[in-house]
């Protein structure tokens, strides 16, 4: 199981040339740190973390497949 390492999200974030909301911003940085591109593996790192947990529940994000459409709406 990975935990999210935020100081380096943060970092991450700060040097990020899109600036987008911090979900996708968060998401880049799972698919860039830690090399994750299966959504499923990025839905089960996002949902056992309480921050990134309230980040899915605000988007009505409930599984894998639904990260997927949202991402895909928005990308």
């Amino acid at each position: 199981m990975i935990n999210i390492d935020w100081k380096e999200f943060k970092e991450f974030r700060a040097h990020s040339v899109k600036k987008d909301d911090n979900f996708i911003t968060l998401v880049d940085f799972l698919k860039s740190y830690y090399n994750m591109f299966n959504a499923f593996e990025i839905y089960n790192t996002l949902n056992n973390d309480d921050t990134a947990k309230m980040m899915l529940e605000k988007r009505d994000i409930i599984d894998a497949e639904g990260l997927e459409s949202y991402l895909f709406k928005v990308i």
